[in-house]
């Protein structure tokens, strides 16, 4: 079957599609990411919760501020190492386990004895703390310069005392240079407590380098976690939905689709029964019913146990209703399919009803199945994102649908890495399925046949 598939006419003009050719490629990539992740367990629900970075880090492409740097180190300084690091350290029995604690991922406190991490701390300290009253010296000095330039335009719109505003003038031309130099100053000082801070708790290096790189280059969400981690733990959960739905739906699209387009009578009756009622339900209403059902229960209402179960009711509520589509096109084509010449020489022959379903009218209904399974696959994942971003969808683990809600917050404080991130990974996954599917419906679907 397979190889009378390779050989055929359709095969060759799909392998002939440069763009299904790049989008197969696209999907090879996030396929094996899915297979490092789920089989491998190259990064775990443990790595997304982990924390690594200050809160609303933002990734490699942005530079941060100077205000944003200062407020980092004051992060480390006076929440992350502040607690991390007692006083007593040097007479502990348990020193390193407590230096072991303060990592962020792969990045650690210095190995070394505790009286030279103490003193690295109090250099660290005394820099900050240096850094801190200079900033609170050029805020003052900032502040008042604005207030001044207020009362410039005010004064000079209201038609104010020309003496008034020269003189407004002249203060201003000699606070700009002190604010200026105390900048300098500020930003000498926030690179010398920076540096401070690296010896501390230097970089890693080698592989532990590469993974940290790999946790960091996107930045933080909102509690300091990975967003890379995160978005790309992520493509676990969008193949998983979109695999298991695509499958059971096209299993059972086919199925009932070819039962009722073979057989007619009261199973086709039946079957488009089915089709027009459950079409008729909404799935967002069917997953809100379930979610309600599952609520409270002591299998499914626990995401930090037992996640993957948090994914039944959307399994549930998409292959209740995913599946009519399927049916529908199965089942047209097969009423086309059974009034042919082979059909009938096997009726004849003498082969039953059911075999010959089996053996003559589905192999012939793939290229249905291989479209309609890549147009479920993606349905799948978007509407999975929809609902998880309205809170009726995955909890308990990372998925683009929760990014993206988690993070809707940030893009009033113009912080875009969280949603940006699922945003680009699930539209690359997307489009090349979308790619792959226009090629396939080109090159196998008998209408679009040149």
């Amino acid at each position: 079957m397979f190889a009378r598939l390779r050989n055929s006419r359709g095969y060759r003009k799909f392998t002939r599609n440069r763009g299904a050719m790049v989008a197969l490629g696209v999907i090879g990539a996030y396929t094996a990411i899915f297979i490092l992740v789920w089989f491998f367990g190259v990064l775990t629900r443990a790595d997304a919760r982990e924390r690594v970075l200050p809160r609303n880090t933002p990734g490699w492409l942005e530079k941060q501020s100077v205000e944003d740097r200062f407020n980092a180190l004051t992060w480390y300084v006076e929440s992350h190492l502040g607690s991390a690091i007692p006083s007593d350290l040097a007479t502990r029995p348990d020193a390193q386990d407590a230096l072991r604690r303060a990592a962020l991922g792969e990045r650690r406190i210095i190995d070394a004895p505790p009286e030279r991490v103490l003193e690295l701390w109090a250099d660290l300290r005394a820099k900050h703390k240096e850094t801190d009253d200079l900033f609170l010296d050029l805020e003052d000095a900032e502040n008042e310069i604005l207030d001044i330039r207020l009362i410039i335009a005010d004064t000079t719109s209201s038609g104010g005392p020309e003496d008034e505003i020269a003189s407004l003038r002249e203060e201003l031309a000699e606070l700009e240079p002190e604010a200026a130099q105390l900048r300098a100053e500020f930003e000498s000082s926030l690179a010398g407590a920076e540096a401070a801070l690296t010896e501390l708790m230097p970089m890693p290096k080698g592989w532990a380098g590469i993974v940290y790189g790999f946790r960091t280059f996107l930045g933080s969400n909102a509690i300091g976690q990975s967003i890379s981690v995160h978005a790309f733990y992520s493509i676990k959960i969008a193949f998983q939905i979109g695999l298991v739905v695509a499958t059971a739906c096209v299993v059972i699209g086919t199925a009932l689709g070819a039962a009722a387009g073979f057989f007619g009578g009261w199973i086709d009756a039946l079957v488009m029964w089915l089709v027009s009622t459950l079409s008729s339900v909404p799935y967002l209403v069917l997953l809100a019913v379930l979610s309600f059902m599952f609520t409270g229960s002591q299998l499914f209402d626990n995401p930090v146990d037992r996640p993957e179960l948090q994914l039944v009711k959307l399994y549930v509520a998409m292959g209740l209703t995913f599946w009519v589509g399927t049916a529908r096109v199965i089942r047209g084509e097969v009423m086309k399919i059974r009034s042919l010449e082979y059909v009938q020489a096997a009726t004849a022959i003498g082969f039953s009803r059911p075999y010959i379903v089996v053996r003559h009218i589905i192999p012939n209904t793939f290229h249905l199945m291989f479209i309609n399974f890549s147009l479920l696959f993606i349905a799948a994942i978007k509407n999975e994102v929809i609902l998880s971003f309205l809170g009726l969808g995955v909890s308990g683990q990372p998925s683009w649908g929760a990014m993206i809600n988690d993070a809707k917050d940030d893009l009033t404080n113009y912080f875009f890495w969280t949603v940006g991130s699922a945003s680009v990974l699930m539209f690359g996954l997307v489009l090349a399925f979308n790619i792959v599917s226009d090629a396939l419906q080109d090159a196998f679907d008998p209408k679009h046949v040149a």
